[in-house]
């Protein structure tokens, strides 16, 4: 037979295991994979990184792959080694997100690097959150329209020109539970052509999103320049 003092002790142990739980449970948080944009680095989200840092979000729950050349923008697509890194990015965040979900922010030619690995792995129903900075799902007029386009790989079959191949493979197709874009109409690179739009719709809205924002900030201050708003959408 127990006595008080031992069942006293169990029920403290008892209470304080509860008391824990929802701790825990505030501390479970989606793994998020950042994904740069074309000839940047992992360093280009160091913004991001810090902010969610500091908001409790450990070193362990943010994967920033790094991928492409660094040295021949022209060169990156969306077609085999560029891809791979990105990919195993998205498989490890979910392996290990305590939530069994994972959200995504991107920028730039990262952002339909990303789009294009979530539905080839079919894990939009996983991703809880897609952000989508600054890219280019309807393509860049500077690219030319395919098969009429600019001679690189960026603009070609598997990159970026209007209604490409690989663009029209993932138009529409399910990213997340939610879908965000943030854009510019002073973006020099998607509107480098001085329009932004195809067919009347800026080129970095994306298919079914819930929301888009806007800013004046250039191409790369919509990366770096958002970080709160970036961590906003992700909650």
């Amino acid at each position: 037979m127990k006595t008080i003092k031992e069942c006293y002790k169990i029920r403290m142990l008892a209470l304080l295991m509860c008391l824990a739980l929802p701790l825990q449970a505030l501390a479970c948080k989606d793994a998020v994979v950042l994904v740069h944009g074309n000839t940047a680095t992992p360093a280009s989200w160091d913004n991001t990184y810090a902010h969610l840092l500091a908001n409790g979000y450990s070193t362990s729950d943010i994967y920033r792959p790094d991928w492409g050349s660094k040295s021949c923008a022209a060169c990156n697509n969306h077609s085999g080694s560029e891809e791979t890194p990105v990919r195993q990015a998205i498989q490890s965040a979910l392996a290990s997100s305590c939530t069994g979900k994972i959200d995504v922010i991107s920028h730039s030619m990262g952002a339909t690097l990303a789009a294009q690995q979530i539905d080839k792995l079919a894990v939009a129903n996983q991703v809880d959150t897609f952000v989508g900075i600054a890219g280019a799902f309807l393509g860049l007029k500077s690219c030319g329209y395919y098969p009429f386009n600019v001679w690189s790989s960026t603009c070609g079959s598997a990159g970026l020109s209007v209604g490409s191949p690989f663009l029209d493979s993932i138009y529409n197709v399910p990213l997340a539970s939610k879908v965000y874009s943030i854009k510019s109409y002073i973006d020099q690179i998607v509107c480098a052509t001085g329009s932004c739009t195809v067919g009347g719709v800026h080129s970095s809205r994306i298919a079914n999103e819930d929301a888009t924002f806007s800013y004046a900030l250039g191409h790369f201050g919509l990366q770096t320049d958002t970080a709160v708003k970036q961590y906003q959408l992700i909650q």
